[in-house]
C-alpha cells in the first residue's frame, strides 16, 4: 500500500485517488462487476447544492456520497441520462483521519465500500447492521 505511506504534507487529490484505486482493487470481483459503470471522483468538498440538499451544517460532515439510481431501483426500461458517481471528499476525509488516527487507507476504503453499498441499494442502517454482524 504505497499510497498510504507517511506524508510530510496533506495528501493531495491524486494521493486520495490512488488510495481509492488500491482500495477498489481489494473489493471482490462479484461486487465490483456491478460497479464498473460508476465513476469515482475525488474532490475537496461537497458542492453547495449537495450541502443544501442534505441539510449539512458543515462541508466536513460528509466523507463520501453516492449519486445515481441504485441497482434496486433501476429498470431496463429506464433511459440513462447520466452515469452514477461516487464522490470522496478529500478535506473531510483528512480531517477525520487526523481526528481519529485511523489508517488513511482504511478510512478511504471504508467510505468507498459504504458508497458502493448505496449503489446496491443498501441504506445506512443496512450497512451498519452488516458491519456489526461482521465485527461479532
Amino acid at each position: 500500500m504505497a499510497a498510504t505511506g507517511k506524508y510530510s504534507s496533506a495528501p493531495t487529490l491524486n494521493d486520495i485517488e490512488a488510495i481509492a484505486g488500491e482500495a477498489f482493487a481489494t473489493i471482490p470481483d462479484a461486487l465490483t462487476a456491478h460497479v464498473a459503470d460508476v465513476a469515482i471522483h475525488v474532490v475537496d468538498f461537497p458542492d453547495e447544492e449537495t450541502l443544501e440538499a442534505l441539510e449539512l451544517e458543515s462541508p466536513f460532515d460528509l466523507l463520501g456520497l453516492y449519486q445515481g439510481i441504485s441497482l434496486d431501483q433501476k429498470s431496463v426500461a429506464d433511459t440513462v441520462t447520466d452515469i452514477d458517481r461516487i464522490y470522496l471528499y478529500r478535506r473531510p476525509l483528512l480531517d477525520y483521519w487526523c481526528e481519529t488516527g485511523e489508517d488513511l487507507y482504511h478510512v478511504v476504503r471504508h467510505v468507498l465500500i459504504h458508497e458502493i453499498g448505496h449503489h446496491f441499494g443498501f441504506s445506512d442502517d443496512d450497512m451498519e447492521a452488516i458491519e456489526a454482524r461482521a465485527a461479532s
